[in-house]
């Protein structure tokens, strides 16, 4: 039995695209923004918001044709039949979904120390172990967790634009101005897309949710939405309560906005809000990176051995055993800030694959069946996919080298995987 149960509805998937957006980022990243863009940090939120709503789009559509785990791997290879590059594709979004696990789950160490005097590591080991398992029990348990938890971080968010536009500031903030000018808005974009990222998950999840081919494009489009209100409301407001040079110096720039506004116990309680959001992330990570497993496996791309489902819970238990332990080994290294520029290089690259794959699709298979469909056509030319992929091009030319470097190793490593197992079992279909 390799078959996945449909459990998660519209309100369910919104919650868990929320959820995986409103993440660790936005808590951790919004300070080294502001160091960038200043007050006008405000900017590179709406900027990463537009191009998240266009990439949103493109899933939209390709998800209403092809609701299948292994999202990515799905889309190109059926846009361009050409498997070589759909693995590829799929190999980055894996890797990517196990090197964020491991990252965040050091962050929860770094706030857990503050509560509990054990080291960094075995916080992240254990709550990969203990977010593994409630991945394993089932994706209904795991949605609802989700649910919760995404309240909890919504909430801490809401709180800070509350703090920020009742606090009585002296000194009127002018929105406009950025100490490095439009180059420092640019930089702050590409470092906070990080926050943005997430969504693309959604559609690693669809052979769990019922009508996908509608409830997917809905929940994806919604999460978007929803998530880039709050994150463009959160940077007009913080920069209200702390100026940005101070934001840019913090490791905790929301519990220092808290703070600010209600006094030092509100530290503790953003610090624990903080917790919240990045447990979420690591769930969610695991349970798209496990049904990103399972879908390569399905086709044949990925030993398949973890194609297999339980008998009990219906989860692809061998798939979440798996990105459990390359997750606690990634552990053992890694920056938040580097890692999290790796991890866009990687979704960027990602992202111009699927604007692409619309617009291929629009003119090989014009009559297949969307029940979504990207607005903005010039005939069969989808113009808002056009803009995200030139977009995404811009974006992959601003990293460091080193970023770089390491993400042209991950593509590297997983062509060799694809030479040496991948080729032999895999054809078109």
């Amino acid at each position: 039995m390799s078959e996945l149960k449909h459990h998660m509805g519209l309100f369910q998937l919104t919650m868990y695209g929320v959820g995986l957006i409103l993440g660790a980022g936005i808590y951790v990243l919004i300070g080294e923004a502001a160091g960038f863009a200043g007050d006008a940090v405000w900017i590179a939120f709406v900027l990463g918001s537009i191009v998240a709503l266009f990439a949103g789009f493109s899933y939209a559509e390709l998800t209403s044709i092809f609701p299948k785990a292994a999202a990515e791997y799905v889309f190109i290879k059926n846009s361009f039949k050409n498997n070589f590059f759909a693995f590829v594709i799929g190999w980055l979004t894996a890797i990517t979904s196990i090197i964020t696990a491991a990252t965040v789950a050091l962050g929860f160490g770094g706030y857990f120390i503050e509560f509990v005097d054990i080291p960094i590591i075995i916080s992240a080991i254990g709550l990969l172990v203990i977010l593994s398992i409630v991945n394993f029990i089932g994706i209904r348990e795991s949605a609802w967790t989700n649910t919760i938890f995404t309240i909890i971080e919504a909430a801490g968010l809401i709180l800070i634009i509350i703090i920020g536009f009742t606090f009585a500031n002296p000194e009127p903030v002018n929105y406009m101005e950025s100490p490095t000018g439009i180059s420092g808005i640019a930089i702050a974009f590409v470092l906070i897309f990080f926050a943005f990222i997430g969504f693309e998950d959604m559609a690693n999840i669809a052979e769990e949710v019922k009508k996908p081919r509608k409830t997917l494009p809905r929940a994806i489009i919604l999460s978007v939405i929803i998530s880039g209100i709050i994150y463009i409301l959160v940077s007009l407001a913080v920069v209200r309560v702390v100026n940005w040079e101070e934001l840019a110096t913090s490791s905790a720039p929301m519990a220092m906005v808290a703070e600010r506004g209600l006094g030092s116990e509100a530290h503790i309680i953003l610090s624990a809000i903080a917790l919240f959001a990045i447990t979420n992330t690591v769930l969610i990570t695991l349970i798209a990176g496990s049904r990103i497993f399972y879908g390569m496996a399905k086709e044949n791309v990925f030993p398949k051995i973890l194609e297999k489902v339980h008998f009990k819970t219906k989860t692809p238990w061998l798939s979440i055993i798996v990105i459990m332990i390359t997750s606690i080994i990634f552990t053992t290294f890694g920056d938040i800030v580097v890692v999290a520029n790796i991890t866009v290089f990687a979704i960027v690259i990602t992202f111009a694959a699927v604007n692409l794959a619309v617009i291929v699709l629009r003119y090989t298979q014009p009559d297949i069946e969307r029940k979504f469909k990207v607005p903005i056509n010039i005939g069969k030319f989808p113009v808002l996919p056009l803009i995200g992929l030139i977009i995404s091009g811009y974006m992959a030319l601003q990293f460091d080298l080193e970023v770089v470097a390491v993400g042209i190793g991950i593509i590297v490593v997983g062509i060799i995987f694809y030479l040496s197992y991948g080729r032999r079992k895999v054809e078109i279909k």
